[in-house]
């Protein structure tokens, strides 16, 4: 028995993130730039880098898992029997059939999904809490998964 549930943007969760990442982003770059006026370059240059990547890391959650914004994000989930199709953003549908893999969070409010496609690449993907209409169809979907992997 095949069950879909539809994705919303979970905003209160964007707040979380951004409340998170934009702080990091400001004092790592903060401390790169005493560093390279300071004269070390080197260390600067880890900062740097540092701070691209977790902007990098935290606009991707924010407009993908967060957002819904981009292009592969997925707005529903459809879990069947041992297939899992998810809708994206882009109007593609993909289908998650072989090496399915289910992983939970111990906060109970984030699970992540990887398995391979019909044409063999992996592809994983993470859901909040906060995208699902209910807390039961969060839960429902979970127990869905945990059977299906």
């Amino acid at each position: 028995m095949s069950a879909r549930f539809d994705l919303s943007q979970d905003r209160k969760g964007m707040m979380w993130d951004l409340l998170l990442y934009i702080p990091t982003v400001v004092a790592l770059s903060s401390m790169a730039a005493k560093f390279w006026y300071g004269g070390d370059a080197n260390l600067a240059y880890l900062l740097v880098f540092l701070a691209s990547f977790f902007c990098i890391a935290g606009a991707n959650r924010v407009l993908k898992t967060r957002l819904m914004i981009l292009p592969s994000a997925p707005v529903a989930i459809e879990v069947d029997n041992s297939i899992i199709r998810l809708a994206l953003r882009n109007g593609n549908c993909i289908e998650l059939a072989k090496d399915l893999k289910f992983y939970s969070d111990y906060a109970g409010r984030t699970f992540g999904l990887t398995g391979l496609d019909n044409s063999g690449k992996r592809l994983q993907f993470v859901f909040h809490k906060g995208q699902f209409t209910s807390a039961q169809d969060y839960q429902t979907v979970q127990d869905k998964l945990r059977k299906c992997c």
